[in-house]
């Protein structure tokens, strides 16, 4: 195996270049990532870091990349060819999308077992079942995008692999299910702010968190998570008529999943929610870097970020502490909540998208139209 000097291997400099890109990648499995991708795959990676990609963008093209490239040697016993034949686009369908009914009569239908069994020793399977179609989806569509940065051509167009997804789909319906069950409207994020009755650093990080995340328009958890001082600008207070002066603040979120390269997002907090922020980075004495971090049994405050799944740990630990359920909220639900409480309100959906910062108008409409829509006039016609 090739080194650049005695005792290095080529698997200890790519998990060495892992190293200088671990911000954005899932560096816990550095290992793994540097046995299964090829000295071409990480810097690509290390290419588009760079660049400047979006980091959910650049983790999730990482992990589908691993996941491709194992998947591949657990079925052929050699690494993804470039391109792409189409009998190996086919064989990755069937292998993940097929009738759990059909599998019972003909255990050889779907992924078969030694594969199967292979890719949950590596942790890549958890579920049992046929994947879902989306991720079935994104994934060829990763494996489409490497081709193209290879400057090659890839089958991905062909009708064959289309018929094929789609005939697969249409055999394994599954109910479409959105991210949190139930959006987290004003009535329910008061309830969850309510449970942060102490002046504890955990109360009131997860009191600044909760009145944010909703308040700026829904922000998603990376967002959250990944918020530094440097963004926040106090802005001039806003004078409202039979009130004292509401403080407010700025947001910048820079790029965003939809903002594209060259637009930078930026979102208003006015109010209560301008305060629970405050009083946080006071009591925590954040002066600069990240906003959100760990607290340990001891009280003391990490100088790290939150891990974007901390956010959806807090939303579901205050449902329950709250006396709600917490399998039917997320951390998503404060998106879908801003929204639905916006129609609630009889705020117009461009307003709301202003903050919210949806680009898509049948996107924001699925959650704001879903709260009137019940006891809108069209439902009422006899």
């Amino acid at each position: 195996m090739a080194t650049d000097r005695p005792g290095r291997s080529a698997v200890d400099l790519r998990a060495e270049t892992l190293d200088t890109i671990a911000a954005v990648l899932p560096i816990e499995r550095r290992d793994e990532f540097a046995e299964l991708l090829s000295d071409h795959d990480v810097e690509t990676l290390r290419h588009l870091v760079n660049q400047g990609m979006g980091e959910n963008t650049l983790r999730a093209l990482a992990s589908d990349l691993a996941y491709l490239q194992a998947w591949a040697l657990a079925a052929n016993g050699s690494s993804l060819p470039w391109p792409a034949p189409e009998a190996l686009l086919l064989k990755f369908v069937a292998h993940h999308l097929w009738d759990p009914e059909r599998r019972v009569i003909n255990p050889q239908h779907g992924m078969p077992t030694d594969v199967e069994d292979r890719l949950r020793i590596q942790g890549f399977l958890r579920s049992t079942g046929p994947h879902a179609p989306d991720t079935v989806r994104r994934r060829l569509a990763t494996w489409s995008t490497l081709t193209k940065w290879r400057g090659l051509d890839g089958a991905f167009a062909s009708p064959a692999l289309k018929s094929a997804i789609r005939l697969a789909v249409r055999a394994t319906p599954r109910p479409k299910r959105r991210k949190s069950a139930k959006a987290v409207t004003g009535d329910v994020l008061s309830k969850l702010i309510g449970t942060c009755r102490t002046n504890s650093l955990r109360d009131v990080r997860d009191k600044a968190i909760l009145m944010l995340a909703f308040a700026s328009g829904g922000r998603r958890r990376s967002e959250v998570a990944g918020l530094r001082k440097e963004q926040l600008f106090m802005e001039a207070p806003i004078h409202v008529e039979g009130s004292l002066p509401l403080p407010s603040l700025s947001i910048h979120l820079g790029r965003t999943k939809t903002s594209g390269a060259d637009n930078q997002e930026i979102v208003y907090l006015t109010g209560r929610p301008v305060e629970a922020l405050n009083t946080w980075l006071a009591l925590a004495r954040i002066e600069s870097g990240s906003v959100f971090r760990a607290i340990d049994r001891w009280g003391n405050v990490s100088k790290r970020s939150l891990d974007p799944k901390a956010i959806n740990d807090i939303v579901k630990q205050r449902a329950d502490m709250a006396g709600l359920d917490p399998a039917e909220y997320s951390a998503h639900g404060l998106r879908s909540g801003y929204l639905t409480e916006a129609a609630n309100r009889g705020i117009p959906l461009p307003e709301a998208m202003e903050q919210s910062r949806h680009r898509s108008v049948q996107q924001a409409s699925e959650y704001y139209n879903s709260a009137t829509r019940r006891s809108g006039r069209a439902a009422r016609l006899l």
